[in-house]
């Protein structure tokens, strides 16, 4: 076991249900594979609702609200996928603005399939490149990114770094990418 993220706490931004179970249980144990701290942050208190598709998944207990917590206590912010997720987040200024603060301080982001919904609406995808789940490129596209169709794209701007990934299939590499980010 690596402790390259040791010391490091990485904030997981879900809505309190919807969320693609594997893109979430994946990054996570990963981040902790590597001597680090994931936290569950939501829009509320209580627990999360997985979901395998379009079936439910297992519940996890959330650690913080977006009301409570900011990229000060966090080292990093990664962003699971799932349909009703990010699609829930959008639409909750509290969320959105949570997500962008880790822009505006400098800190890495990971988002994976739809998750790029959230960070569209936070307006920072502008003049990056980035993959996703294919049905959302169109979205990024006029949002001002460059989509690619590619397992992992990690784009440096500046002190930002973003990682993105398309699917539960490029999870392995999106992990990988993720965490050597984080470390830095």
């Amino acid at each position: 076991m690596s402790n390259d993220l040791q010391g490091k706490t990485i904030a997981f931004l879900c809505a309190p249900e919807g969320t693609e179970q594997v893109e979430l249980t994946e990054p996570w144990t990963a981040v902790e594979q590597a001597g680090g701290t994931p936290r569950l942050v939501s829009t509320q208190s209580g627990r999360l609702q997985a979901f395998n598709h379009l079936d439910k998944g297992d519940t996890f207990p959330i650690d913080t609200t977006v009301d409570v917590s900011g990229p000060t206590e966090f080292d990093a912010l990664l962003l699971p996928g799932g349909v009703a997720n990010p699609d829930f987040l959008r639409t909750v200024p509290k969320a959105v603005a949570f997500a962008r603060s880790f822009f505006d301080a400098g800190k890495p982001v990971a988002v994976i399939c739809h998750g790029s919904w959230t960070l569209i609406e936070a307006d920072v995808v502008r003049g990056r490149t980035m993959t996703s789940w294919p049905s959302v490129q169109t979205d990024l596209r006029n949002a001002g990114a460059t989509w690619v169709d590619e397992e992992v794209q990690v784009c440096e701007d500046g002190p930002n770094v973003l990682v993105s990934s398309r699917k539960p299939d490029d999870l392995k590499a999106f992990c990988q990418a993720a965490v050597e980010v984080f470390k830095r």
